[in-house]
């Protein structure tokens, strides 16, 4: 069984709120974010869901478009 992450059943603290907020401006994956705040993939789309932050690309065209 996979070992689960560093803060798996912890709350979310402000600092990590913040940090989730500043990688998603950044166009973080959504697997880095959550290796980068030691959570699951899960977790980081649970909480993005709940505080209204999308974790769409911004930056990208939609397919089939050409710049």
């Amino acid at each position: 069984m996979a070992k689960p992450p560093k803060n798996h059943g912890k709350p979310w603290t402000p600092a990590d709120v913040k940090q989730l907020k500043q990688e998603v401006k950044e166009n973080t994956p959504t697997r880095v974010l959550g290796l980068h705040l030691g959570r699951t993939p899960e977790a980081v789309q649970a909480k993005a869901s709940e505080l209204g932050v999308s974790l769409k690309p911004t930056n990208q065209s939609p397919y089939g478009t050409q710049n």
